[in-house]
């Protein structure tokens, strides 16, 4: 199970929501948001609002699917916070098309959580969030903050207020160069 708070959300459980955040979840239905049905993601896509926050779970494992925000974004920040179960595998998608091919920032455990990687993309230059550990709080919620800016895209990772990595890709690794697309939510 992965529990999602969107920028906005009133009751936050874990940061200070930055200051200039505009809310892409009403904390109480998925309204402007879809479930991917052309994704490799899964066949068994389970999203749904529990106690304010978007709840995804995965039976059987690796199938849980993708819901996507209905709007496409090209540069952009987007806070989140999430509280992940052990043994899951997610992922926050950026500038994802329908199937699912984007940026993504890897949200697993045990794994490589914060680390930047493709999904049906291959970045030019990934990264590891070496010092997530240092500031994990297990079992409990955890703040995202990612900028992602410009048609080559330059993205950086904060969680928990901590800077996990800052990388101007080389070229823009989408099919056909595309500059926009929407966030993802594995």
């Amino acid at each position: 199970t992965v529990l999602f708070l969107m920028n906005g959300f009133v009751n936050a459980q874990v940061g200070k929501i930055p200051e200039g955040f505009k809310p892409i979840f009403n904390g109480k239905n998925l309204k402007g948001w879809h479930i991917s049905r052309s994704t490799h993601q899964g066949a068994t896509p389970n999203f749904f609002v529990s106690e304010g926050a978007i709840v995804g779970k995965e039976k059987p494992y690796g199938q849980g699917g993708l819901l996507l925000t209905n709007k496409n974004y090209k540069s952009f920040e987007l806070y989140l916070e999430v509280k992940l179960d052990s043994n899951c595998n997610s992922g926050i998608f950026l500038r994802s098309n329908e199937g699912g091919a984007a940026y993504q920032i890897e949200l697993v455990l045990p794994g490589n959580t914060g680390d930047l990687l493709g999904e049906r993309i291959n970045p030019s230059r990934g990264a590891k969030a070496t010092a997530y550990k240092e500031v994990w709080r297990a079992g409990d919620w955890n703040s995202f903050r990612v900028r992602m800016v410009g048609e080559i895209p330059h993205l950086t990772l904060w969680i928990n207020d901590t800077q996990m990595w800052d990388v101007q890709e080389s070229k823009n690794d989408f099919l056909a160069e595309a500059t926009e697309g929407m966030i993802a939510l594995q």
